[in-house]
């Protein structure tokens, strides 16, 4: 019976992954996905843990993971960890893995990412108002395509009273966006906007596009932190009508990049920026809107997160009566999947 134990627990020991530190302190346990540069380890001592690459003196582990390189293609091989760098074998040679050529390592599942954030506040007293700000987005990124989507609602009213009250603000917008990778970089996409502000009288605008993109670099590690930077440039096709105005269609170009930095000294804080530019084809220099926003998001707790943001819409036509510029500033909560 002893010795039935004693087998038992000898095994155990042998199957049990082994992490050292360069400090010369181990853990034991299993050995989980190698992501980001971070490993992720389940403790028999400590639970669950992420440790970074770069400490790790050695692993021991038979576990395989996936190799995802720049051009989208897979292999799964056994990696391992020496002298804080990830290392393969080929036969009996040890090699260092070129992240350089590597796109990802143990790469998430492809599903759906976005979060809802809303900012709202209620006035009573010498002044009565409400005012509500939603934001939404959703994204999705398969290999070769990527399909993103937002959805903004503002709302502003107030007054010296309930029967005083005056709207401030009431816009919507609604827009979704399809690309297509034709390489790891170069892409084409498809657009549209649905858009109405009735402060500013305009009653809608709509827009239909395609163009060309280029991936500058998704989620590289620069060090700094993680950093996405994207430009494209295309055609829409833009109806819009403004209160007490005809209808109005045009063509017009469009310019747009996008910026995202998930910040490395601050976990959790991610900074955001985006602009469009949309000139009208045949009068460039009388009739464009251009659309930027700056902002940051922190995640603080679980999938809860802060949003502060600044929007500037700039329209060189307007409605009669109304100002050519709107600024929003933006502070809500929010939630991340």
């Amino acid at each position: 019976m002893m010795a039935a134990l004693f087998a038992c627990a000898v095994s155990t020991m042998a199957m049990a992954d082994k992490v050292v530190f360069k400090s010369g302190a181990f853990l034991t346990g299993e050995a989980d996905v190698i992501r980001d540069g971070k490993l992720a380890f389940k403790s028999e001592d400590v639970g669950d843990v992420v440790i970074d690459i770069e400490k790790i003196a050695s692993l021991e582990s038979e576990k395989n993971h996936i190799v995802q390189y720049l051009d989208d293609t897979k292999s799964e091989q056994y990696l391992t960890v020496e002298d804080g760098k990830l290392v393969y074998f080929e036969g009996d040679v040890r090699k260092d893995l070129d992240m350089a050529h590597v796109k990802a390592v143990d790469p998430k599942e492809e599903k759906w990412e976005g979060s809802v954030n809303l900012s709202g506040t209620a006035t009573r007293g010498n002044t009565v108002g409400e005012s509500a700000t939603i934001l939404a987005n959703a994204s999705r990124r398969w290999e070769k395509d990527r399909l993103t989507a937002s959805v903004g609602y503002y709302f502003d009213q107030s007054g010296d009273s309930k029967q005083t009250k005056q709207k401030n603000t009431s816009r919507f917008e609604l827009q979704a966006q399809e690309d297509h990778f034709w390489s790891q970089k170069f892409y084409t996409y498809l657009n549209g906007k649905y858009e109405f502000d009735r402060i500013m009288d305009l009653e809608y605008r709509w827009r239909l596009g395609a163009g060309l993109g280029y991936q500058w670099f998704e989620k590289r590690d620069f060090g700094a932190g993680k950093m996405s930077f994207n430009q494209e440039l295309g055609m829409s096709y833009v109806g819009e009508k403004y209160d007490h105005m005809e209808s109005d269609d045009y063509g017009a170009f469009r310019y747009a990049h996008h910026f995202t930095w998930e910040i490395a000294a601050v976990e959790g804080l991610d900074f955001i920026h985006n602009l469009e530019y949309l000139p009208q084809a045949d009068e460039w220099s009388d009739n464009y809107m251009l659309d930027t926003d700056f902002g940051v998001t922190y995640a603080f707790h679980a999938n809860w997160q802060l949003i502060g943001k600044i929007e500037w819409d700039y329209k060189s036509k307007v409605g009669d009566n109304t100002k050519h510029s709107d600024i929003r500033y933006i502070l809500g909560l929010g939630y991340k999947w």
